[in-house]
């Protein structure tokens, strides 16, 4: 939790964090800040000391609702540093960071950097400030031990804003439902009353307005995918593909908050009319997994066991998966599932090579479970998935729900 975040900076030996970048779809940014309309900002949070945020001056009210300590950039006007660099744009920015650090008192120690900036002038940038301070050592945090630690568990106001997108999710899945129900078929292919066809494209735009109607947006987009596109697990659906009765849908939607806030990941397979009795046998092996799976889940579990007994109980169906035969790309293919937070994926994680440390099952975790069967040569894939909250007290609640029925049956 953010709580813990001067804990772990002292136990990895740091004197500060510095998150550069705007304050709208940059998890760490939004972690401090909570978001907003900052376009560009540079956050230093000394260890035991409350976090200063540099920010533009049209931006100073924005910066004012973040709580933090505030200081615009026009307190360091460019163009000083820009006649003490002879007219050089970039060493005059580096020497305008140099000072700010100086401000602080920041300009020995250990520093490590998070955020989002062009890769290129972030190197650059960095490298030119690490021989400008060299008793600063400017470091990544390239293990997750610190950040992502962080956030490995949630707290409560987090996992409600998180509960909160869910329920909305389930609205949006609701209407799709209803909508793929209130068309009609002619032959197999599903069309509207006009006669035309319904695709995958057309399908995937409603969702989107649907989202935006419930202030969320799907920055990481949406899968919508039928037949074959349904059998490869990240495959998100070609939009002109019409959709037709009888062939699995995998519709796997994972929105945030608008600006790039918390993140929601439920995922449901669908078949228009009917469902093929190869299908339903899927379906039905998926389902029970699914079930005996969610079942499992326990506070301080390890993640990578839960993956384990998946494959176990897949082998035992008669389907490849990864823990005997790593580069399958038929049966079961993935990991069981990940954190869910400011990132989509996040700590813990389920893989078969997880660490102990990055896939322990804390209180305060919120994580997908969600197994698949995928085949697509023969024009078919499944996969189901909640997203659930360990909390506290060793209670496992799922955060939002939806049915689990596979046939959608039609109406016209």
């Amino acid at each position: 939790m953010k709580s813990d975040l001067h804990r772990l900076m002292a136990e990895n030996e740091l004197d500060a964090i510095w998150v550069i970048g705007p304050a709208a779809h940059n998890p760490p940014m939004v972690y401090l800040t909570g978001g907003g309309h900052i376009t560009q900002a540079d956050l230093i949070l000394k260890r035991g000391e409350k976090g200063v945020l540099f920010h533009g001056p049209m931006e100073r009210d924005e910066a004012a609702r973040t709580g933090l300590i505030t200081r615009s950039y026009s307190s360091y006007p460019f163009a000083e540093f820009l006649k003490e660099a002879n007219q050089d744009r970039f060493r005059a920015s580096v020497l305008r960071l140099k000072r700010m650090l100086e401000d602080l008192g920041l300009t020995r120690g250990r520093v490590m950097l998070f955020g989002q900036y062009d890769a290129g002038v972030a190197f650059a940038l960095f490298d030119a400030l690490q021989k400008e301070l060299p008793e600063l050592s400017i470091l990544g945090d390239v293990e997750n031990k610190v950040l992502q630690q962080a956030m490995l568990t949630k707290d409560r106001e987090e996992v409600e804003r998180i509960r909160r997108v869910g329920q909305k999710t389930v609205e949006v899945i609701d209407l799709t439902a209803d909508y793929l129900r209130s068309q009609r078929l002619k032959g197999d292919v599903l069309v509207d009353a006009q006669g035309e066809p319904i695709t995958v494209g057309r399908v995937k735009r409603l969702i989107n307005l649907w989202l935006a109607e419930r202030d969320l947006e799907n920055p990481e987009g949406t899968i919508f995918a039928i037949g074959r596109d349904a059998g490869v697990p990240h495959s998100s659906g070609k939009a002109e593909d019409v959709l037709r009765a009888g062939q699995t849908i995998v519709f796997d939607i994972f929105p945030c908050e608008t600006g790039g806030g918390y993140f929601f990941d439920m995922t449901r397979t669908w078949c228009l009319g009917y469902a093929p009795e190869a299908v339903e046998k899927l379906y039905e092996q998926v389902l029970t997994v699914f079930h005996a799976v969610s079942s499992e889940v326990r506070v301080h579990g390890h993640f990578r066991d839960l993956q384990r007994r998946t494959c176990e109980l897949f082998e035992g169906m008669g389907h490849p998966t990864v823990l005997t035969q790593p580069q399958t790309e038929v049966g079961y293919v993935h990991s069981l599932g990940h954190g869910v937070g400011l990132n989509i994926h996040e700590k813990p994680v389920s893989g078969l090579m997880a660490s102990p440390e990055d896939d322990v099952l804390l209180p305060g975790s919120v994580v997908t479970i969600e197994p698949g069967l995928y085949y697509p040569d023969q024009n078919m894939g499944v996969r189901l998935e909640n997203t659930v909250y360990l909390a506290p007290d060793g209670k496992i609640e799922t955060l939002a729900d939806y049915p689990l029925d596979l046939v959608l049956k039609l109406k016209g």
